[in-house]
């Protein structure tokens, strides 16, 4: 489940809709009749991380070889595309074998455009996912926050997801609108019932209003709706509502971007826990200064499924980076992060920076090379839930 679609945005074209997979590398693809291509990509990592289970207190270090084959297989015509992409990423834990595992991602995409007013997006996915990280932290597919695990045990978890966007207006017209759904399920597989009480069934449902003020401007209004339904937790029984306004615009001289600013509201069926009110926002932007150097910035501000005894978390994100390509076939990336965590009924506070540096070398046209350092560190009152982590990396993309 690559791509929440209640967040995404309006459809450009139906290709660059489907185009799930970002590579560095240009894979050449395996073309069968009628359109039909398959394109394998594979990736393999070594790396060194000092604090596998990012803990305060008695951490362990390993080297961690993951192998990560993605195996794509889509088909285009002049109105319709469909991409159904598995991949898998294997661990294997040199001083833990007990820790080794191996996660599935599945995704079918399908886009459509009836004319030049509806379009049509789809999309089911399915991921099965171990972390052995003993802390709260943020998965980077979703932005849920996940558990930790059992005494020990990796959190083991699965994610299923089936929604759609629909959009209404030309991509040139004065108007727009998008309406989106996404049914989505979380089930978790630890022993002992471990984390049981945080599988539920969620759907939420989005509108977003979009009105043209320049060729390349747009303002938006958005409203939307999620309800939690827990399977055995009925305390976490919620509805989140939030009014988001906002611009966004495309590429205008060096910069594009869209930011929305609004107010959220988290109300519980049962009253176990106390209704939340929040100002929400989110803004994603970029700029060019040369066509080989970009700059991103993003922020964004939520409520989060709660965990450890809060009904919700008020999770706060910003981070910016920098790609920038020194030669042809050398480029390079810089970032960092900085996550606030307020667990709602408790006196827990998480303050969570990560500093991330890499470098590529495109050896061939099918072949990358990268070599990589992460520092995370969390600053939490909580006792037991700070830690500091080293992580290096080299790794090799290749494909057809």
């Amino acid at each position: 489940m690559r791509c929440k679609l209640i967040n995404c945005s309006s459809i450009a074209a139906i290709s660059a809709v489907l185009a799930t997979n970002a590579w560095a590398i240009e894979p050449e693809s395996i073309r069968f009749g009628d359109g039909l291509k398959f394109t394998p990509t594979l990736k393999t990592e070594e790396r060194y991380d000092d604090n596998i289970r990012a803990e305060e207190y008695n951490t362990q270090s390993s080297w961690v070889t993951a192998i990560s084959p993605t195996f794509k297989l889509s088909t285009e015509n002049r109105n319709s595309a469909y991409a159904l992409t598995y991949s898998l990423d294997n661990e294997n834990y040199a001083s833990s074998h007990n820790d080794d595992h191996t996660d599935h991602h599945v995704d079918l995409d399908a886009g459509f455009q009836f004319d030049v007013r509806n379009k049509l997006r789809l999309n089911a996915g399915y991921d099965k996912v171990e972390t052995i990280a003993n802390d709260d932290y943020i998965d980077s597919d979703n932005g849920n926050i996940v558990p930790l695990g059992n005494s020990g045990e990796p959190a083991k978890y699965t994610q299923t997801n089936a929604g759609g966007v629909y959009t209404y207006g030309a991509s040139s017209a004065l108007m727009q609108l998008e309406l989106a759904a996404d049914y989505q399920q979380w089930r978790y597989q630890n022993s002992n019932g471990f984390n049981d009480d945080q599988e539920y069934d969620a759907l939420p449902l989005r509108a977003t209003g979009f009105y043209r003020i320049a060729p390349k401007t747009r303002l938006l209004l958005e409203g939307r709706h999620t309800h939690y339904d827990y399977v055995k937790d009925n305390d976490q029984n919620s509805d989140n509502n939030a009014v988001l306004g906002g611009v966004t615009w495309d590429a205008t001289a060096k910069t594009s971007g869209t930011i929305k600013i609004g107010a959220e509201q988290k109300s519980y069926d049962n009253g176990y826990y106390n209704d939340e009110n929040n100002s929400t926002w989110e803004a994603g932007v970029q700029w060019k200064p040369r066509t080989y150097s970009t700059f991103s910035l993003n922020t964004n501000q939520s409520f989060q499924q709660g965990t450890d005894g809060a009904g919700a978390i008020d999770s706060q994100t910003t981070s910016l980076s920098w790609s920038h390509a020194w030669l042809e076939r050398l480029s390079s990336d810089v970032s960092y992060s900085y996550t606030s965590n307020d667990y709602q009924g408790t006196s827990q506070q998480d303050y969570i920076d990560i500093v991330g540096v890499g470098l590529t070398y495109q050896m061939r046209r099918w072949l990358d090379i990268g070599v990589g350092y992460k520092y995370a560190t969390d600053d939490s009152n909580e006792p037991g839930q700070s830690y500091n982590r080293n992580i290096f990396s080299v790794s090799f993309t290749a494909g057809l």
